[in-house]
């Protein structure tokens, strides 16, 4: 990375790397990567520039973005190497119908289908629910094709035949069938989170 610099890691799930050291399970070579990890990060603040070609002075930066659901669990040196904490919620009424454009965008959908709708019934969904629901609505259409199927009539079936659109009702029985994963506590538990470590 500082070799191609300016530059940006992403560390997802950054919590299973740098998670509180000295606990009574960690492992000597858990701590160890911690430990150079750290160390890492302390030469990444460091900004390093160069002339280039026209003369012009470059900075040559490294930026450390990392994400987490699990805040609370990041080592409190690695929490401090982060200098931006920021929570970002769960997706508002006005976020959902565009999580619902992404994920059917190679689905057929049926004209019935009404996004804003659809949003309001996913209230308190995460982006991950919305594409559960997509992904299983998008499924109730070949579901219904291939039921009561032998074997040998599914091996017959076109793609045409079994490509039917998605519909509205598709939509409700999937939210029927999905819960939120997330729940008030875990809400609550993030707000205070980033009340007492948040740095925007």
């Amino acid at each position: 990375a500082r070799h191609y610099a300016p530059s940006t890691i992403f560390v997802d799930e950054i919590d299973a790397l740098c998670s509180a050291r000295g606990g009574a399970n960690e492992h000597e070579a858990s701590r160890r990567i911690k430990s150079e990890f750290l160390v890492q990060m302390d030469g990444m603040n460091s900004v390093t520039s160069e002339t280039d070609d026209n003369g012009q002075v470059v900075a040559r930066t490294v930026m450390v973005l990392a994400a987490t659901n699990y805040p609370w669990e990041l080592d409190e040196a690695m929490r401090r190497r982060l200098e931006k904490r920021i929570y970002i919620p769960l997706p508002d009424e006005q976020a959902r119908p565009a999580l619902f454009s992404i994920n059917l965008e190679k689905i057929a959908m049926a004209d019935d289908i009404d996004l804003p709708a659809l949003a309001h019934m996913t209230e308190g969904y995460s982006g991950a629910d919305i594409t559960n629901i997509c992904r299983d609505a998008a499924m109730m259409s070949m579901r219904r094709i291939t039921a009561g199927l032998s074997l040998d009539e599914l091996k017959n079936l076109s793609k045409d035949a079994i490509k039917q659109p998605v519909t509205m009702a598709d939509f409700q029985e999937a939210i029927g069938k999905i819960s939120r994963s997330v729940g008030q506590a875990d809400i609550a538990k993030h707000v205070r989170w980033m009340t007492e470590f948040g740095a925007v």
